[in-house]
């Protein structure tokens, strides 16, 4: 298993992974087009990828324009793996070395991903777009929780 920076040549795989899920799946495939990925993760943040024989099966982006998660999504064959724990840990621990105060994301309620922000210490702040539950991680919490990866970058490789 590998965690690496996401390039935009991963970004045709990390469509693959988004389509494939089973929870916050998108209404319309063409809401989130391959430009959009390559503009959050060049130009408004950076994302992620986790790799496994050379093929990327989860992904996270964090947009440092509008301070928040815009994605972080693993392919469900490879849930329960840690894999996005892993993907989480590196994105915030590069999101707040950026001086960031808080970020925020949304997620459909009563999901695994819901269950999952809750248990890394996200605070539920209110709801949002079409009944989503509306998360935040300040800074100073992140500090506290993710001591391990604080002033790191994504480790090159894990097992």
């Amino acid at each position: 298993m590998l965690i690496r920076e996401a390039h935009p040549h991963d970004i045709k795989q990390m469509q693959v992974v988004r389509h494939a899920v089973k929870e916050n799946v998108l209404s319309d495939p063409g809401l989130v087009t391959d430009q959009d990925c390559d503009e959050y993760i060049c130009r408004r943040g950076k994302g992620w990828v986790c790799e496994v024989d050379d093929r990327v099966v989860g992904f996270a982006i964090a947009d440092l324009q509008d301070q928040n998660i815009w994605a972080l999504f693993v392919d469900p064959e490879f849930e329960g793996r840690g894999i996005g724990k892993q993907l989480h840990d590196c994105m915030l621990a590069w999101y707040f070395a950026q001086n960031q105060p808080r970020v925020w994301l949304g997620t459909e309620p009563n999901t695994r991903a819901e269950r999952f922000y809750r248990r890394n210490g996200w605070q539920a702040v209110g709801q949002h777009g079409k009944g989503e539950v509306k998360f935040e991680m300040q800074r100073a919490d992140w500090l506290r929780l993710g001591a391990a990866y604080v002033g790191k970058t994504a480790p090159a490789s894990s097992s």
